[in-house]
């Protein structure tokens, strides 16, 4: 189970018993949302053996009809969904080997947990794809390749194309990270690049049956974006990738690699990414198995045992972490003044993934920096707390998870000499939370489903 270490402490830093219990429950809150999406337990409760019978849902495969078994993936928490997967097929799995981060504690038997790096590829996790594709490519007719994929997949599954290399990949990666661009734009760059993301792994694995399970950290869910879709027909093109480092003014300085193939790509000199109709994907199934939704779900059914009325806003939430924590505040204000869009005592929750234009030169990430634009607009109304959380336990390059803040937050940061217009301007949360010692510790969590912003009135 995963807990927040400094809960306690969290709680203990509101000025007020209202305020103490409002942190509370806001951060009782995310621990259950993130249990929610445990990888072990998703996989226990959703795949099923039955004799002969393997059974995801409705989806259903005669294991007897295969000669051997494959389980190849990667991602925070495909190391956990591998040990769990071992455990209901047993013997029955051939050979594997999953990319796992390096902080991944997971212990397999049959399947091998090839340790890379994230949220940066490096070679090892280069050296792990190669052997993932050997499998995809000597997997026969009667054979079953089972792919786990999860959040952080893209960068744990590199396997960089034609004369790019492994830095190549590093710089572009990093400077897209930086640049404020969505997910999905990061990964349409990262699918062209690459030769086993955007529906690769599928080709190669043809005419071997896949099964694809997914735990989904790309809002809204979309198949070819989540770890880069490497067993789905991919929906973009190598024009689509250029347009996104244009967009964000990194295309002239690109590596000279990294824009050579997507120029071929474009001439038709290199081949597209496989796209829907193509027969590898006759024989794939891709399920997702969880989701923001069934985390951010769980975090209200926790408030309303609490004696909150709560709600859902949004799993798809996206946007600028200082403009969405702004928005939060202003939403905070209307239930405080009006009732509206509901009563206190009250819960709002909302997940998905924002992003952080980096300008400054600080430290933070986009769960540290949302709660520090709404603690800039928020009344010193008793009993209003925000809360954020990444779901992986790790916001941006830190060691938080994310942070909390509720409507007396500005007068202890002035009591402390804090100036909080600074530390934004400067996308410097953490040191600013640091200082209040407001910043939530989880450590790396084992699984990956976005963001989740707890709102809570009391």
């Amino acid at each position: 189970m995963v807990k927040i270490s400094n809960l306690n402490q969290l709680a203990k830093n509101g000025q007020t018993p209202t305020d103490r219990k409002a942190r509370k429950l806001a951060l009782k809150s995310l621990e259950a949302a993130v249990n929610a999406v445990d990888p072990e337990q998703i996989i226990r409760k959703r795949v099923r053996l039955e004799n002969s019978t393997l059974k995801v849902d409705e989806y259903v495969l005669n294991l007897a009809g295969f000669r051997r078994i494959f389980v190849v993936g990667g991602g925070k928490a495909s190391g956990r969904m591998a040990e769990a997967l071992e455990k209901i097929l047993k013997n029955r799995i051939t050979s594997g080997i999953i990319n796992v981060p390096k902080t991944d504690q997971s212990r397999t038997e049959i399947i091998k947990l090839h340790k890379s790096s994230h949220p940066i590829p490096d070679e090892s996790g280069v050296e792990g794809t190669r052997q993932m594709m050997r499998i995809a490519e000597q997997a026969g007719r009667d054979d079953l390749v089972i792919s786990l994929i999860s959040g952080g997949g893209s960068s744990l599954m590199p396997l960089p194309r034609g004369e790019i290399s492994i830095d190549d990949k590093r710089k572009i990666t990093d400077a897209l990270l930086k640049s404020g661009a969505t997910i999905n734009e990061i990964n349409t760059v990262r699918k062209h690049i690459s030769d086993f993301k955007g529906g690769w792994l599928a080709k190669k694995a043809y005419p071997a049956t896949i099964l694809n399970l997914v735990l989904s950290d790309v809002v809204g869910d979309p198949l070819d974006f989540i770890a880069s879709g490497p067993t789905v027909p991919d929906s973009t093109t190598f024009a689509d990738g250029i347009n996104v480092l244009k967009k964000y003014q990194l295309w002239d300085n690109a590596p000279e690699p990294i824009r050579r193939v997507l120029r071929d790509g474009v001439e038709g000199l290199i081949p597209e990414t496989p796209k829907a109709g193509d027969k590898a994907f006759k024989k794939t199934q891709n399920i997702v198995i969880g989701n923001n939704r069934c985390a951010s779900s769980e975090a209200c059914s926790y408030l309303r045992s609490g004696g909150l009325s709560a709600f859902l806003l949004t799993s798809t939430l996206e946007g600028e972490a200082k403009q969405v924590g702004a928005f939060f505040a202003a939403i905070i204000r209307e239930i405080v003044s009006s009732g509206n869009p509901a009563r206190r005592p009250c819960a709002i929750v909302a997940g998905g993934e924002t992003t952080v234009v980096v300008k400054g030169k600080g430290k933070g990430g986009r769960n540290q920096e949302i709660p520090l634009a709404a603690a800039l607009k928020l009344c010193r109304s008793d009993g209003v707390v925000l809360a954020s959380l990444a779901t992986d336990g790790v916001d941006g390059p830190t060691d938080a998870a994310g942070a909390i803040v509720d409507g007396k937050t500005m007068m202890r940061a002035a009591k402390a000499g804090l100036a909080p217009e600074v530390y934004l301007a400067e996308n410097d949360s953490y040191s600013f939370f640091s200082k209040l010692d407001d910043l939530i510790f989880t450590g790396p969590t084992g699984t990956n489903v976005n963001d989740i912003s707890v709102l809570v009135a009391v």
